[in-house]
């Protein structure tokens, strides 16, 4: 692959990386996003704001997080080292703690008392939850009926923790239809509501400050593999949903091109259109993505021939989305990252073999990495090594994986 000269990636002031990102809303989101960008561009200049974000993810979620030396996984390959960044020990079970506590802050800054969410593996809506209990917060998360029926447990769990989860019944009845509904309700409840969106998606600042909240996991795998190895790994492999895990590792290496960036998505269970959640896949092939809009940002978007939304698949409920974050969409098109897929059958024996090997059962989002990542081990020589990011723990996924067997 030929290497980019692209040695950071930063949006211009109305949220572009080049020709995407930006903001495609009603008039009636302009003032609020307006407020939240300002609000986040002096608590991003702020050291007492950063201060308080790096105590609560000490204290409270469990930071930093380990990163592990895969060493079953790594004879498996047979090849290079394979490093786990273990961002399924985070409290509640994934990265997304990191954003919610992030964005808490800010709709506490704003004086904000009431959070609506939107949902898909559950895991964002869990943290959100887990965040407004710590602050004191109302807390009305919006997901799926299809998701709701394959993360029952993570609606328990959500609904223990106090917060109010709608199902959304319009459409796929997937992440899609449930940030429209999210979205609506905040439209309606601007004056005391804030939207915690959960992925780097979205009107700007949104897909700049989940970065930024997300990033944190590429510094501390920074670190930590310059002290396990002593140099940088060859490698960065994540899953890509809407891809605030995959950028929160990238974003501290882009600057290194001596390191490949590799998100994987959802290749689902075939190449033609709704079968899969693959936006980068060829678009010149039936089935593959194209530049547009979504939820008030410009990416690569899945739809059909009339440029309506297409219907995704994956057998994970987190990668089931039909566009892209933007900042990757940027990064893909000026080559400094690649983007490949994993159907779900790679999946469960990503799943399958993280458990048996390593006794880590992850996210069936993050199994999309998995084989993938040996692939990639396997191209290189044994000095060197890679970092798989583990974004999420399996146990939400436990019950589906076994009603498959």
């Amino acid at each position: 692959m030929q290497r980019s000269t692209i040695t950071a990636s930063e949006p211009d002031e109305n949220g572009h990386w080049g020709k995407f990102g930006g903001r495609y809303v009603p008039e009636t989101l302009v003032a609020p996003l307006d407020g939240l960008t300002k609000e986040f561009t002096r608590a991003r200049q702020d050291p007492d704001f950063w201060r308080e974000f790096d105590q609560r993810l000490r204290d409270y979620c469990g930071r930093p997080t380990p990163l592990f030396h895969a060493h079953r996984l790594t004879a498996h390959a047979a090849r290079a080292q394979v490093y786990l960044k273990r961002e399924d020990l985070c409290h509640t079970g994934s990265h997304k703690i990191n954003n919610a506590v992030g964005q808490a802050l800010l709709a506490r800054r704003m004086g904000k008392h009431r959070i609506v969410a939107e949902t898909g593996a559950g895991q964002h809506g869990v943290a959100t939850t887990t965040v407004c209990g710590m602050f004191g917060l109302q807390c009305i998360i919006y997901m799926g009926a299809e998701d709701m029926q394959r993360q029952a447990l993570n609606v328990f769990r959500m609904r223990l923790l106090g917060a109010e989860v709608i199902p959304v019944n319009a459409g796929t009845r997937t992440l899609k239809d449930a940030i429209n509904e999210t979205l609506r309700d905040w439209v309606t409840n601007v004056h005391d509501t804030y939207y915690l969106l959960g992925s780097a998606l979205g009107p700007h600042p949104y897909p700049l400050l989940v970065r930024e909240f997300q990033r944190v996991i590429g510094r501390e795998a920074r670190e930590q593999i310059l002290s396990a190895a002593g140099k940088l790994p060859r490698a960065l492999i994540a899953c890509v949903g809407g891809g605030s895990n995959s950028i929160g590792l990238f974003h501290p290496f882009i600057g290194d091109p001596s390191v490949r960036l590799v998100g994987v998505e959802a290749g689902g269970r075939a190449d033609s259109l709704g079968q899969h959640a693959a936006r980068f896949h060829s678009a010149a092939a039936s089935g593959g993505g194209c530049v547009g809009v979504l939820h008030g940002t410009m990416s690569y978007v899945l739809q059909n021939e009339d440029g309506q939304i297409a219907n995704t698949h994956s057998i994970s409920a987190g990668l089931d989305y039909a566009a892209i974050g933007p900042e990757h969409a940027y990064l893909h098109d000026g080559g400094r990252a690649e983007y490949i897929r994993a159907s779900d059958g790679e999946a469960l024996e990503g799943f399958r073999l993280c458990a048996e090997l390593e006794g880590i059962i992850p996210a069936l989002e993050s199994s999309h990495a998995i084989i993938p990542a040996i692939r990639i081990a396997r191209e290189l020589p044994q000095s060197d090594a890679i970092i798989v990011n583990l974004s999420g723990r399996g146990d939400k996924d436990v019950q589906l994986v076994a009603e498959l067997n």
